[in-house]
């Protein structure tokens, strides 16, 4: 861990109370990021704050500790029910909501608040059970936290704060109505603290902002610089049947590494990890069909190192803090330009350094302009050599059976679909762009 992403302004320099500080202390912080020196302040001052900055910088400690002492300086009223929680925290993913209670647990052990957790695909009558018996800071996605909110499980009266992760992602995945659900059943803005975070702010995520916030301080961390850069880019021009080879190939030349292959649909996702797996290269596939628990089970190995590869869809692009992520490859690249900017910010995070590397194949390399107009600068082309390709068999992809294998989207085009992996044309060349 670098220390070069951190600021001179210390935690214990912001009033916060003891039993804050004790948690921030054992968490292993001393020193605030730049997006928690700017907003830290604003919002224990009790002003809304929108803020931006990239992924990885320390957005989520910034919101916890603002509504921890909150909730603790402003004590809950007297005819308060159990079931009305304090702090809504609302994310866009099932693994953003998880990790965010994570870091509420570390950050938040010693403020005897009460945390509760909701996001669908597994535990419906426990979580249910939890809301009803009373928590403090209610934690989840927008879906299941409606779900119970209509069956009166919750009520949202004597909510203090509210937080918006990735705000611009509840819009990519279509929440926008539910948040503004669930927003206009809390208290008005001018009664509760609004904090709003993401790595990009859209016009439309602003215009959201003003009209659910109390005037919203806008802070942005590093608004000229879109990628890190701490994050080596660099791309491969490939012709479709290359991209197997060359995934491969890299891998194997890579001594050490915990890798995240970013693919477009799940169909592709299953076909890649098929060939990691029949080529020696210990994989996982995280995508939408996956069970939570099975879901969770993957991150947790992954986390650990048990798994060196996770290939997944971008349902795991933005939300996950997954520590020293060395490697992203861009297998597809993504139709949205701002998917490529979550995407490589899986790696390089606090501080750390990694590389990113894309695949510009027949398929998908029309989305390259794009991508380099949203983050402001051409990517690196490097040499394909001949050497980078691996010698694939083309039997040796492991089949996977899935319940739901409809998948609508084009199957496994730009992952090795078209033409044979082992078909590979053994030849170098170097592209400009």
């Amino acid at each position: 861990m670098t220390k070069k992403h951190l600021t001179d302004v210390r935690f214990d320099s912001f009033g916060l109370l003891p039993e804050i500080l004790q948690g921030v202390a054992e968490a292993g912080f001393k020193f605030c990021t730049p997006i928690q020196a700017e907003t830290l302040p604003i919002a224990l001052d009790n002003q809304d704050v929108a803020g931006q900055a990239q992924t990885g910088t320390g957005k989520t400690a910034a919101f916890l500790l603002a509504i921890f002492q909150r909730l603790l300086l402003n004590p809950a009223a007297e005819s308060r029910k159990p079931n009305q929680p304090r702090a809504l925290v609302m994310a866009p993913t099932r693994e953003l909501a998880v990790q965010i209670h994570k870091d509420a647990e570390l950050l938040g052990r010693y403020t005897g608040l009460k945390l509760g957790l909701v996001f669908g695909g597994t535990g419906y009558d426990q979580q249910r059970r939890q809301l009803a018996e009373g928590v403090d800071i209610l934690i989840g996605t927008p879906g299941r936290l409606i779900d119970y909110l209509k069956q009166h499980v919750y009520d949202l009266n004597s909510i203090q704060v509210v937080v918006l992760d990735e705000a611009d992602r509840m819009f990519d995945l279509g929440f926008i109505k539910d948040i503004r659900y669930m927003l206009r059943r809390c208290p008005p803005p001018s009664k509760r603290l609004g904090l709003l975070f993401s790595a990009t702010l859209s016009f439309r995520v602003k215009e959201l902002a003003y009209e659910h916030m109390n005037n919203p301080e806008s802070v942005t961390i590093e608004g000229d610089k879109v990628t890190a850069d701490n994050v080596k880019q660099i791309c491969y021009m490939t012709a479709n049947e290359e991209k197997i080879p060359l995934l491969i190939g890299l891998l194997r030349g890579i001594e050490t590494y915990r890798a995240i292959v970013f693919v477009n649909t799940k169909r592709g996702a299953d076909q890649v990890w098929g060939f990691l797996e029949g080529n020696g290269i210990k994989a996982a596939v995280l995508s939408g069909d996956v069970p939570q628990r099975k879901r969770l089970a993957l991150l947790s190995s992954f986390q650990k190192g048990e798994l060196p590869v996770l290939v997944a869809t971008d349902v795991a692009a933005r939300g996950l803090h997954i520590p020293s992520v060395t490697h992203v490859f861009n297998f597809d690249l993504p139709d949205d330009p701002e998917d490529y900017v979550h995407r490589i910010g899986r790696t390089a995070r606090a501080g750390e350094s990694g590389s990113a590397i894309s695949f510009a194949c027949e398929t998908h390399a029309f989305s390259l302009p794009e991508i380099e107009t949203y983050i402001g600068h051409k990517l690196p082309m490097a040499y394909l050599d001949v050497d980078l390709l691996a010698e694939i068999d083309p039997g040796s992809r492991v089949r996977v059976s899935r319940p739901n294998i409809n998948d609508r989207k084009g199957g496994p085009r730009g992952s090795g679909g078209r033409g044979r992996p082992g078909g590979a044309r053994k030849r170098g060349r170097r592209v400009s762009h």
